[in-house]
């Protein structure tokens, strides 16, 4: 089994910026590939970015330009930094890693939290 354990949400001003952090523990697993999704109020969950072990990353055209996403394999640890956070932004940020636990493939999912931009 792998825990994860998301910080860094919060009320922002646009124009503001916030830094989300999620870090995975347990034993005897390997992280591929690391991202951030979100849902805001009655629409549906979204990719906002992706990072693989090697590095590539990928992000949703919302956010191209403002969010990056990064991560530590050492630490098990995935950040997602947010730039010139709009409004539009605001919804609750879950991380999703995708474990290899020596063949068996499994995504698990952080709790959750809540990213709110408004003056």
């Amino acid at each position: 089994q792998v825990q994860l354990v998301e910080s860094g949400g919060g009320l922002v001003q646009p124009g503001g910026s916030l830094r989300l952090a999620c870090q995975g523990s347990g034993r005897g697993f390997v992280i591929n590939t690391m991202a951030w999704y979100r849902q805001a109020p009655g629409k549906q969950r979204e990719l906002v970015a992706s990072i693989i072990s090697g590095g590539s990353t990928d992000y949703a055209d919302s956010v191209k330009g403002r969010f990056t996403i990064s991560r530590d394999n050492a630490k098990n640890t995935v950040w997602l930094q947010m730039n010139s956070l709009r409004p539009e932004d605001t919804a609750v940020y879950y991380c999703n890693l995708d474990v290899d636990l020596g063949g068996t493939y499994r995504r698990y999912w952080g709790q959750g939290t809540q990213v709110t931009v408004s003056s």
